[in-house]
């Protein structure tokens, strides 16, 4: 699993379609093993972006969940404290 990419279903607000963007460009990132392709994958490297992000959005905006709406805030504040844990203060 790539690291850079944040789970996206069930917060409110919901996912806005450039976070969804975002985490396709990071997973085709990760697949293709380019931070940016060279002209001559480039075409290949766009298309694998809108393509996974079709499917990301599709998926987001299909699950079906009856636990509330996570708190981006709170969850930005998990995600800072087990990095702290993690890796220390510096």
């Amino acid at each position: 699993m790539c690291r850079n990419i944040k789970t996206l279903f069930n917060f409110e607000p919901p996912a806005s379609d450039d976070e969804i963007r975002a985490a396709a460009l990071q997973f085709v990132r990760k697949l293709s093993g380019f931070n940016k392709p060279s002209k001559l994958n480039e075409a290949a490297f766009e298309l694998a972006i809108e393509q996974v992000t079709e499917a990301a959005s599709a998926l987001v905006h299909s699950l079906v969940t009856l636990a509330p709406p996570r708190n981006r805030e709170v969850e930005k504040a998990r995600q800072l404290a087990a990095s702290e844990r993690r890796f220390g203060n510096g």
